[in-house]
C-alpha cells in the first residue's frame, strides 16, 4: 500500500509538470500586427544597411582608402545591420523570445561554425586585417614566396594576382598575413643593380667613369639619385663592377632600364677600350706540362716516349 501511494504521488507530479512544460515551450501565436511590425523592421534594416553601405564607402574613399577596402568594409557593415534587423524582428514576432536568448543562440552557432570552418574564418579575419592596414591595393605589384605579379582583386578570403607571365593565382589571405610580402610598387622608384666583370689589367677608373656617363645619358635612368659604378670584389683575373641606378617601380620599367643600361655600358666600354673579363684561365699546354700530367696519371710513362 505504501508503494502504491508513492507511485501515485510521483505520477501525479509528472502529470502536473507536463502542462507546465508545454506552456513554457509553447510559442505565442503570430498576430498580424506583430508580423507587420517585424516586416517593417526588416525592411527598415535593409534600407538602413543600403544607406550605411553607400555612405561608408564614400567616407572611406574620401579618407584615402582603396576601393577594395571600402567595398569590403561597407558590405560588412551592411550585412551586420541586416542581421541585427532580423534578430529584432524575431523578438517582435515572438515576445517570449528574449534578445539575450537570441544572442546566446547566435553565440552557440558561431562557436560551431568556427570549429567547422576555422580555415575559412582564418582567411576572413586575415583579409579584414590586410584591408584595414591598406599596405597594398589593386594594381600594386607584389611578391610572396614563389609568386610575383600584379594584384587584380582583393576579397575577404583571398587575393588574386596576375603573374608577370599572365597566369591568375589565388592566394589565401592567411598566407599573405603570415608570410613576408614584398610590395614592388610601394614607392614610386626602386634601385636596380647590374654586375659586370672587368679584366684586372684594364683601367678601372676609366671603366667607372665611362659607366657613370653612359647611365646618366639614358632616359630610363633617374638623375636623382645619381647612378653609381662601384668596384665591389676581386676575382682570379677580374674585378667585379656593380652598376646601381634608379628607375620606375614597375616590373616593365625596371626591365627596360636594365636592358638599356647593359646595352649602353657595354657599347661604351668597347669604344673606350675597356675589356670585360672572365675568371676562366687559358693555360698553354707545353711539352713540359703534358709530361707532368702524364707522369701523374700513369707513373713511369713519359710524354716523349
Amino acid at each position: 500500500m505504501i508503494g502504491d501511494t508513492g507511485g501515485e504521488q510521483t505520477f501525479g507530479r509528472t502529470m502536473t509538470a507536463v502542462p507546465a512544460l508545454e506552456a513554457a515551450l509553447e510559442l505565442p501565436p503570430v498576430t498580424a500586427q506583430g508580423f507587420g511590425v517585424a516586416a517593417a523592421v526588416i525592411a527598415g534594416g535593409v534600407l538602413l544597411a543600403w544607406v550605411l553601405r553607400r555612405g561608408l564607402r564614400v567616407l572611406l574613399l574620401w579618407r584615402g582608402r582603396s576601393p577594395s577596402s571600402a567595398d569590403v568594409f561597407a558590405r560588412l557593415v551592411g550585412w551586420v545591420t541586416i542581421v541585427l534587423a532580423v534578430l529584432a524582428a524575431l523578438t517582435i514576432m515572438f515576445p517570449s523570445v528574449k534578445p539575450v536568448d537570441v544572442l546566446g543562440g547566435v553565440g552557440v552557432v558561431s562557436i560551431a561554425a568556427g570549429i567547422a570552418f576555422q580555415t575559412v574564418l582564418g582567411n576572413m579575419f586575415a583579409g579584414i586585417v590586410i584591408l584595414a592596414r591598406d599596405r597594398y591595393r589593386v594594381g600594386d605589384q607584389i611578391s610572396v614566396q614563389e609568386q610575383r605579379g600584379t594584384v587584380v582583386d582583393m576579397r575577404l578570403t583571398s587575393t588574386s594576382i596576375r603573374t608577370f607571365d599572365g597566369r591568375l593565382v589565388l592566394i589565401p589571405n592567411a598566407l599573405l598575413h603570415s608570410q613576408v610580402v614584398t610590395v614592388q610598387t610601394g614607392f614610386e622608384h626602386i634601385r636596380t643593380t647590374v654586375g659586370l666583370d672587368l679584366d684586372d689589367a684594364t683601367d678601372l677608373d676609366l671603366a667607372c667613369d665611362a659607366a657613370r656617363r653612359a647611365m646618366a645619358r639614358l632616359p630610363e635612368v633617374l638623375d636623382e639619385p645619381a647612378p653609381q659604378a662601384l668596384l665591389v670584389a676581386v676575382g682570379l683575373a677580374t674585378v667585379h663592377l656593380e652598376l646601381r641606378f634608379w628607375s620606375g617601380a614597375t616590373q616593365l620599367e625596371t626591365r627596360e632600364a636594365q636592358h638599356a643600361v647593359i646595352r649602353r655600358v657595354v657599347a661604351d666600354f668597347r669604344q673606350c677600350g675597356v675589356a670585360l673579363g672572365s675568371d676562366i684561365l687559358l693555360v698553354d699546354a707545353s711539352p713540359r706540362l703534358l709530361g707532368a700530367l702524364a707522369d701523374r696519371a700513369h707513373p713511369g710513362f713519359s710524354a716523349g716516349a
